[in-house]
């Protein structure tokens, strides 16, 4: 209990720590969204008005702790520019970007894990680099040449099989379930290919190190074949290292999934995010960013409680620590 009460206060004060860097961060920018409404030619006095009327020209101190009030009573503020409130906006968004944060993270589990486990148990060499070589450049290909390949490939209208919709989501969004899963089939690959490779090696390595203790060869004594023993033996000890990488996959989605969203034309948190920073609509941009900081934050905070839960050697080190 005292781990996980430290936990929290940790996690609460990086919360705190990182709204002051989001909040200073976007005021260093130069221009605001006053400017943007008024137009290119307004007169200044034009600006000015606009800006008092919507509260820019308060003081930095008082900006800051009338938003964290709002947030803390759950409101997230309105659009200076659309005048809609934000929290909706996120929604809307995120009913595109966490399903197909989702869809890439299984594309990632089937091929990383898989793969992982095949190349830990092949025995030829040759194979052996044939993995290794996969892994590295899986990993190392960029998501927007990744995407491109996939649309080229299998892009409606201009790929060479053309049988899977690369732009837009539809405007009905989930209402049209068929359609809008297949709209992100293309983008979760992308992502999830990427992902996969570099899951790839992390189970390799895992894995790998645990073939080399005595565990493996305790199963074995018992009667477990050598691939048996991995799957059902080995894969359970790797099984914390695991959870913490893709636990910080999963987080690290979040932001690497702004990129495909331009990509595939897809109205998500990370397209709308690039659109609102564009019009200067701060108040829209900061909530959104810590959204999304926290949603990082939460996930590590989750996986360091499960890390703890499934491997007991991390408690009993630190009780020995503290005596």
């Amino acid at each position: 209990m005292r781990f996980v009460i430290r936990r929290f206060l940790l996690f609460v004060a990086a919360l705190l720590a990182i709204s002051v860097v989001i909040f200073a961060a976007l005021r260093i920018l130069p221009g605001d969204v006053a400017s943007v409404m008024a137009g290119l030619n307004a007169p200044p006095e034009r600006v000015a008005q606009l800006r008092s009327q919507m509260g820019l020209d308060r003081p930095l101190t008082v900006q800051y702790f009338s938003w964290m009030g709002g947030l803390l009573r759950g409101d997230f503020g309105t659009s200076l520019l659309t005048g809609r409130s934000i929290s909706s906006m996120v929604a809307m968004r995120a009913a595109v970007t966490f399903p197909l944060i989702v869809l890439g993270l299984i594309v990632a589990l089937a091929i990383g894990l898989t793969l992982g486990v095949v190349a830990t148990l092949a025995t030829r060499p040759a194979l052996r680099s044939v993995f290794h070589f996969v892994a590295i450049v899986g990993g190392a290909i960029p998501a927007l040449w990744g995407g491109l390949l996939l649309i080229l490939l299998f892009g409606r209208g201009t790929g060479l099989l053309g049988i899977l919709p690369s732009q837009g989501f539809p405007e009905t969004g989930w209402g049209s379930f068929g359609t809008a899963l297949v709209s992100l089939v293309l983008p979760a690959l992308t992502v999830g290919i990427i992902d996969g490779a570099s899951l790839m090696r992390y189970t390799r390595s895992a894995l790998g190190d645990v073939m080399q203790s005595g565990y493996i060869d305790q199963a074995m004594a018992c009667g477990y074949t050598r691939r048996q023993a991995a799957l059902k033996v080995g894969l359970r000890l790797a099984t914390p290292q695991l959870v913490s990488v893709v636990g910080l996959m999963f987080a690290g989605m979040i932001t690497g999934v702004m990129v495909i969203e331009n990509l595939f034309a897809l109205p998500g948190i990370g397209a709308g995010l690039v659109t609102d920073l564009g019009n200067r609509d701060l108040i829209a941009v900061q909530s959104e960013l810590f959204m999304l900081a926290a949603f990082f934050l939460f996930v590590g905070f989750l996986v360091d409680l499960l890390h703890r839960l499934l491997d007991p050697r991390l408690k009993h080190a630190t009780q020995r620590g503290a005596q």
